[in-house]
């Protein structure tokens, strides 16, 4: 399964934001839609659908939600990875560079 990336975005004046649990659930919202409208089987969107759930569910995922806050508020890039490989699903955090403030 390709890795699904969550990469939540800070509240500002303009744009309202998104956290990682947010998009998570909107990612599992998908996959559920995609689930019920297909027929047969698709195992790799099962597998997604799975890897979502078990993030949401996890002791790990708080924390993770809580540390990804901390660094968009210090305007840093922030990528929650949720991979899977059989049984065993992972979470990464990975912080970017600061964001550039100005640039007109």
């Amino acid at each position: 399964m390709e890795p699904i990336d969550l990469e939540p975005t800070y509240t500002d004046s303009q744009i309202p934001g998104k956290c990682v649990k947010c998009l998570a659930e909107q990612h599992l919202d998908g996959c559920l839609r995609q689930l019920l409208t297909q027929e047969g089987e698709n195992p790799e969107l099962v597998q997604r659908y799975s890897a979502l759930l078990s993030f949401l569910q996890s002791e790990d995922s708080a924390g993770l939600r809580d540390q990804a806050e901390r660094l968009l508020s210090q305007g840093k890039s922030v990528t929650v990875r949720v991979s899977s490989d059989g049984d065993k699903t992972t979470y990464v955090l990975e912080v970017g560079k600061q964001d550039s403030e100005g640039g007109d």
